[in-house]
């Protein structure tokens, strides 16, 4: 039976919900687990037919606890070298979805379980979602993203006090430094249910647009301003003379729903 399921949500057109199916370790990422995380995210990235994707977890307790500490335990240097590899692959292939993606997290999130939110360009927070980076405190790094992602997130002292001091934030403290985009009451599948809403409108708008956007934010985040702006000018000039543009601007004129061509 694998660890990583997708679903094609019902009443979400163009959404697709990629779960983290291996409760009874609270998704540890073991290796096979990385594994066929990686093999899920190849699959989506090719799907044409995929305009968002939302990141959930079936294990009641937790998104992800991440690394399986129990299997690091038994793994030599080559081993953890090895396993490196596919770990990197994990985290790269879904910061680098060419679809937005939405983590739905509840209950812990902690080390590669936080950075696998992070990967991801939204984060819905449910009120039981714990979270933290507390890789010093057993020896190592945040090596999915972690040191990149939640300073270019939080900012540098944030970001710092977090991953120095290895400290858990609950969901109203992790919301109010901006470490989510969106915090939910607590509820079974609460923030799965406001993950997939957020991707459903999403993928509601012009697939071109919205790749296109993704795609000069994630270039142009750290670029000089003039560069910045060079990437948008190639990103828009990609879009606005597009099938999308076209039925965009008929359907409004028409007042009606576009049927967006993706081309």
């Amino acid at each position: 039976m694998g660890s990583v399921t997708i679903n094609q949500p019902d009443g979400a057109p163009g959404v697709m919900e990629l779960v983290l199916d291996r409760p009874e370790a609270h998704n540890a990422l073991s290796t096979d687990h990385a594994r066929q995380i990686v093999a899920a995210v190849g699959e989506l990235a090719a799907d044409p037919k995929v305009r968002a994707v939302v990141l959930s977890s079936s294990s009641p307790k937790a998104f992800c606890v991440g690394a399986d500490l129990k299997e690091r335990n038994d793994i030599d240097d080559d081993g953890l070298r090895a396993q490196r590899v596919v770990f990197r692959a994990m985290f790269t292939g879904l910061l680098e979805l060419p679809v937005p993606t939405v983590a739905a997290v509840h209950g812990y999130a902690l080390g590669g379980g936080l950075e696998l939110a992070l990967s991801c360009d939204l984060i819905v927070l449910e009120e039981t979602a714990v979270v933290g980076l507390p890789e010093v405190s057993v020896g190592v790094i945040p090596g999915g993203g972690g040191t990149q992602l939640l300073t270019r997130r939080l900012g540098w002292s944030r970001a710092a006090d977090l991953i120095f001091t290895a400290r858990r934030l609950d969901a109203a403290e992790a919301y109010r430094l901006g470490l989510a985009d969106r915090l939910v009451p607590a509820g079974a599948g609460a923030a799965r249910a406001a993950a997939l809403e957020l991707a459903t409108t999403i993928a509601g708008h012009s697939p071109v647009g919205v790749h296109n956007a993704k795609r000069a934010m994630r270039q142009g985040f750290d670029a000089p301003l003039a560069a910045g702006l060079d990437i948008e000018d190639a990103a828009w000039r990609a879009t606005a003379f597009s099938g999308d543009r076209k039925e965009g601007v008929a359907a409004f004129n028409e007042k009606r729903r576009p049927d967006w061509p993706g081309e």
